[in-house]
């Protein structure tokens, strides 16, 4: 018999596992994972970058830096999702070609996959990209006054823990404001529904780390843009993810923006960001040069 037992909000475990198994409500979801490393094979063919640069120790702290035509160049930072287990800054290539054109420089970087890597080790390890980006971002053509951060779905997640980080308590040499803003596609920012659903017997996440890395439950030391983008076709848990941060950030006094983008789902919302002229391109175009006008 199953447990019909609500465990998050009226859910039970089979109905909260639902609204996060997106690999089951978009079944398509191997045809956009074949596109996007196919994409991005043909990217790092054809546009010059500084790959795997190690901002760490572990072979899996690396990112991928492909340098604007002209040095000084703002830098737009994209998160891979994945679920926190799963893609590669590999199959992310392809957003270079969507903002190179308009002059950034763009930088995608990895992390440890859960089970073997847990949340903790993650967080840190984004972070550790970001003040790695900060210090050698001239060296690689890159501004380090702008940096802004995108990130789809986990990536989302890890977007906005950027935000929530007191980087001259995290190293001495930094300053506050290091991202300069973020948008989250299809991001999650309560990581309470995960512990309580099928994605925890992977993610093993416990109720300290819960505390300490869901974004809703973090103070943020600087007033920095987001931008939030779910796609109408998503569960109604991510849409209330993106609604729930939205209120958090008005009830802050910091400003945020929310986009619907219609007739997209969980995987296809991010398919056009190779292209320099789709609307989610120009939309993050726009934000960005709000967050570096401020």
């Amino acid at each position: 018999m199953n447990d019909t037992k609500p465990v998050w909000r009226g859910y039970d475990r089979e109905a909260l596992d639902a609204q996060y198994n997106n690999r089951k409500r978009f079944p398509n979801y191997t045809g956009h994972f074949d596109a996007w490393q196919r994409w991005s094979r043909e990217t790092r063919a054809a546009i010059p970058g500084h790959l795997d640069c190690a901002f760490g120790t572990s072979p899996v702290e690396r990112l991928d830096i492909f340098p604007a035509a002209a040095p000084g160049a703002p830098i737009y930072v994209f998160i891979h999702g994945g679920y926190w287990y799963s893609l590669d800054k590999d199959d992310y290539s392809y957003v270079a070609e969507g903002m190179r054109p308009h002059g950034f420089a763009t930088a995608v970087n990895n992390f440890g996959l859960a089970p073997d890597w847990d949340m903790d080790a993650i967080v840190a390890q984004n972070r550790a990209a970001i003040a790695w980006l900060w210090r050698n971002a001239a060296a690689h053509g890159g501004d380090p006054s702008r940096i802004y951060v995108a990130g789809h779905s986990a990536g989302g997640h890890l977007a906005a823990m950027l935000l929530a980080t007191d980087w001259p308590a995290y190293a001495a040499d930094l300053p506050p404001g290091i991202v300069t803003g973020a948008c989250s596609i299809g991001g999650i920012f309560d990581l309470e529904p995960i512990r309580r659903c099928y994605l925890n017997d992977t993610l093993h996440l416990t109720d300290a780390q819960v505390a300490a890395h869901s974004p809703l439950k973090q103070s943020y030391p600087v007033s920095a843009p987001l931008l939030l983008v779910v796609a109408a076709d998503e569960s109604p848990e991510f849409h209330r993810q993106s609604a729930e941060m939205a209120e958090f950030w008005r009830g802050l006094g910091y400003p945020v923006d929310s986009v619907v983008p219609e007739g997209l789902d969980h995987f296809d919302v991010v398919n056009q960001l190779r292209d320099p002229d789709c609307g989610l391109v120009r939309l993050q175009l726009d934000h960005m040069a709000r967050c570096f006008s401020l």
